[in-house]
């Protein structure tokens, strides 16, 4: 324990060095923010050690595999794999114990955040507020988010991959490292996720308001269609789908799933649901009448505040947004609804589900976020056009006087 608390100072000193070099890049950024972030969310590294400690939990077993092979390019391997590959040199190279690796994982997941603050600040400009309080704060600081992405894992490591894809499409001719890092990482992890990304970059490069240059249209659509269509068959694999005929081994693959999920304690069968309702219970369960205990009725006030801000999007004024919308609004709710269709046909346990969502649900805060934004930014155009007006119509008329002609 003492090896991961000088890990977590020594971590501490490199976040310094990092948001110094971004402070640099984006004057908006907010060292003691982040540093306040930073904490909140070893807190909930410790709570889930606790967790980890009285509870089963897949840490353990990547902690013990992350170690077991010969070198360290055996262990690499796309989904599970993949953790022991990045585990590897820290656990037998170095060797880590098992707290020190889910500190180190857990400073990933940080970083994700850091990437998804940049990504919500540097496209929306206006102060957005919920209830009184700072929405990016709010999203930025919710419970469940940290919990699954503060520990040894997939969630904590493709939490930062998306991260640093989100903040890349800004300008990914400029950011082409982030834009390679994060997909390599959702890739080997989640193929398919790697798949709704490149579908939403693509979508919303060609349809977004931005007058972009052709080339950098091109650009992006050859290289994510492209790199979807030389990778297709290895997406398709890792789930056991056939490239041949693939939507009948979805359907297939789905049902199996289903099966083994409801074994679970916290099972809930949604194979016959609707999808409407498949995909409601995807985002917004449990809701406190079916929380999975002590657990699902903490996450279940997270939902209601994940409902009451999508609740926001039922406006008059949202088509009209959507239609005229920034190229990474658009992206963002194409990654959040593909993704959320799929996962939801194989989310029939309610604890999955809960992790799962954390890989989608801040590209919907980012779509809430900015039209929530278009909407301040409208009301302050119509009141400062309507103080135009009273002025215009409050201005004293002066009385024009004849020139007085000279004898």
């Amino acid at each position: 324990m003492i090896g991961a608390v000088v890990l977590m100072v020594s971590l501490w000193g490199v976040n310094q060095l990092l948001l110094t070099a971004l402070k640099k890049k984006h004057k908006f950024l907010a060292v003691s923010f982040l540093n306040k972030l930073y904490i909140y969310h070893l807190i909930f590294w410790l709570i889930y050690y606790l967790y980890a400690t009285f509870n089963a939990s897949d840490s353990k077993q990547y902690y013990a595999r992350g170690g077991s092979y010969e070198n360290w390019l055996s262990a690499y391997g796309t989904d599970s794999k993949f953790i022991h590959f990045v585990s590897y040199p820290f656990i037998k190279t170095i060797g880590f114990s098992y707290e020190s690796t889910m500190v180190l994982f857990s400073w990933f997941g940080f970083l994700g955040f850091v990437y998804f603050y940049l990504f919500f600040k540097e496209n929306n400009k206006l102060n957005v507020k919920f209830k009184g309080y700072d929405l990016i704060t709010l999203v930025l600081f919710l419970p469940n988010m940290h919990f699954w992405t503060a520990s040894l894992g997939k969630g904590s490591l493709i939490f930062m991959g998306i991260g640093m894809f989100a903040y890349a499409m800004k300008t990914p001719h400029k950011r082409v490292m982030s834009l390679l890092l994060g997909s390599f990482v959702v890739y080997n992890i989640r193929p398919h996720m790697f798949l709704f990304l490149a579908v939403g970059a693509i979508v919303g490069y060609f349809t977004g308001k931005e007058k972009v240059p052709l080339y950098q249209k091109l650009l992006v659509y050859v290289a994510f269609a492209g790199g979807t269509f030389l990778l297709m068959d290895n997406i398709l694999a890792v789930a056991g789908l056939d490239s041949e005929n693939t939507l009948d081994s979805f359907e297939t693959f789905a049902d199996r799933q289903s099966g083994y999920l409801a074994k679970a304690g916290s099972g809930v069968d949604i194979s016959s649901y609707p999808l409407p309702l498949k995909l409601f219970t995807f985002w917004f369960r449990p809701l406190f009448v079916d929380a999975p205990g002590a657990l699902g009725i903490f996450v279940s006030f997270e939902n209601l505040f994940y409902l009451l801000l999508a609740l926001q999007l039922l406006d008059k004024d949202f088509i009209p947004f959507l239609k005229n919308s920034p190229s990474l609004v658009k992206m963002s709710l194409v990654i959040f609804i593909a993704a959320s269709i799929a996962l939801s046909f194989v989310m029939s346990n309610l604890g999955i589900a809960m992790r799962q969502k954390s890989m989608v649900m801040y590209f919907l805060f980012f779509v809430i976020i900015s039209f929530m934004e278009y909407k301040k930014q409208k009301k302050i155009n119509l009141m400062k056009l309507k103080r135009r007006k009273l002025e215009e119509h409050s201005s004293p008329v002066l009385p024009i006087h004849p020139t007085p002609t000279l004898p």
